[in-house]
């Protein structure tokens, strides 16, 4: 991505949101962000190769990402394709966004939008942005059912790297008409290369402040962002930061006045936009820290119920918080469980699914006999699986 150049910043009224308390049940849905439903969502993305706006392998990702709403259990009639096209060279493209609706029970006609662009250039994008898909499709899966003032619109872009075609399209043609608004925004909150870089220490996340273009609405989108800088803190363990607006599909909002905000890693990878995007070279711990961020965040932005609506709420997957360390490993492996998890078993395999080694109720495991590379260390119980990603030095 480029950065959006900044432009001057002027003091206007700042619309006015409402105050960042910690609220349990936020916590409670954030927490029900699963690293296992992260790290497969990365991996199905990866499968896909080289998403290019127009070919086979986008139209591909594009049906798969309909079929998880489907899978969640949403509607057809909540489930909008919006084609676009445009000409490259002597060649039109052709392609589609994914719009997916879920209606505010108080405010059913404004809405806030997650988005977040699927496309990728000269490599799978695994960080570019299937790391913003895999997190927008867990918020879509975790509050599907939690009733929300506003209404949410979640967003899958198309055509992104290719100068935001999607995303201009969805402003230009439908949250507008000329200068005619059509949909009436709250916010626009984008997630775009979220995936960190293996290796680093990710433990930061920048949120994307507006500091030009569009001068109407400056004020309230840096209120908006340091809203999000609050709400990080109360749903994630991740640090902040804050960087000015990139070059990405919340843009065209922007430039129509709409108030705007997202995340961007901090700490730059150098793969997107190479093949080497891929899976083995980002961080899905990072990406499930995002995550829970982005949950607390959008039910905050959308404001949801505060009730929790089930003991299921209070007691996401347990086995979700069982550590495998050290990692980089050696010699080694030691699982670390949640104190009632009995009975389980696990598995040592590589990207494609092949199995190196497999035990049963063990915490320390040897592995002095696997090859150095990047493995999926799989914990199985009775009724849950939790995967997390294994570096053996």
């Amino acid at each position: 991505m480029k950065k959006f150049l900044s432009l001057i910043v002027l003091s206007l009224g700042i619309q006015n949101f409402y105050s960042q308390n910690f609220i349990q049940a936020y916590q409670n849905r954030a927490n029900q962000v699963s690293q296992t439903n992260i790290t497969t969502n990365l991996q199905e993305f990866s499968n896909f190769g080289i998403k290019t706006t127009g070919s086979a392998n986008n139209v591909n990702a594009f049906n798969w990402i309909k079929n998880k709403y489907l899978s969640y259990g949403y509607s057809t009639s909540q489930i909008v394709e919006d084609p676009f096209s445009y000409t490259s060279g002597s060649n039109t493209v052709n392609s589609k966004n994914l719009v997916i609706t879920k209606i505010g029970t108080v405010y059913p006609n404004k809405f806030v939008i997650i988005c977040g662009h699927f496309d990728s250039i000269n490599g799978p994008g695994v960080n570019d942005n299937g790391s913003g898909t895999s997190i927008i499709l867990e918020a879509a899966r975790i509050l599907k059912d939690i009733p929300t003032e506003y209404s949410i619109k979640f967003i899958h872009f198309s055509g992104e790297e290719q100068g935001l075609r999607g995303s201009t399209h969805y402003a230009n043609t439908v949250a507008y008409q000329g200068t005619n608004r059509v949909l009436d925004i709250k916010l626009v909150f984008n997630l775009d290369q979220v995936g960190g870089k293996m290796g680093n220490i990710n433990n930061t996340i920048y949120c994307d402040e507006d500091m030009g273009g569009n001068p109407n609405n400056t004020a309230a989108s840096v209120a908006a962002t340091q809203e999000l800088v609050t709400l990080t803190s109360l749903y994630s363990p991740l640090l902040t930061d804050i960087d000015e607006a990139e070059d990405t599909d919340y843009i065209p909002f922007e430039l129509k006045g709409e108030v705007i905000t997202g995340y961007f890693e901090k700490l730059r990878s150098n793969y997107p936009h190479t093949a080497n995007d891929t899976f083995a070279n980002t961080d899905p711990v990072y990406i499930y820290n995002v995550g829970k961020a982005s949950v607390g965040a959008l039910q905050h932005f959308a404001v949801a119920t505060t009730s929790i609506l089930s003991t299921d709420e209070n007691s996401a997957n347990e086995l979700e918080q069982a550590t495998i360390y050290p990692n980089p490993a050696k010699e080694f492996l030691n699982i670390k469980l949640p104190k009632n998890t009995k009975n389980f078993s696990f598995e040592l395999t590589d990207l494609l699914g092949h199995s190196f080694l497999s035990k049963k109720d063990q915490t320390k495991i040897n592995i002095s006999g696997i090859t150095k590379g990047v493995y999926l260390g799989k914990i199985i119980t009775d009724h849950h699986t939790v995967v997390r990603k294994v570096v053996i030095e």
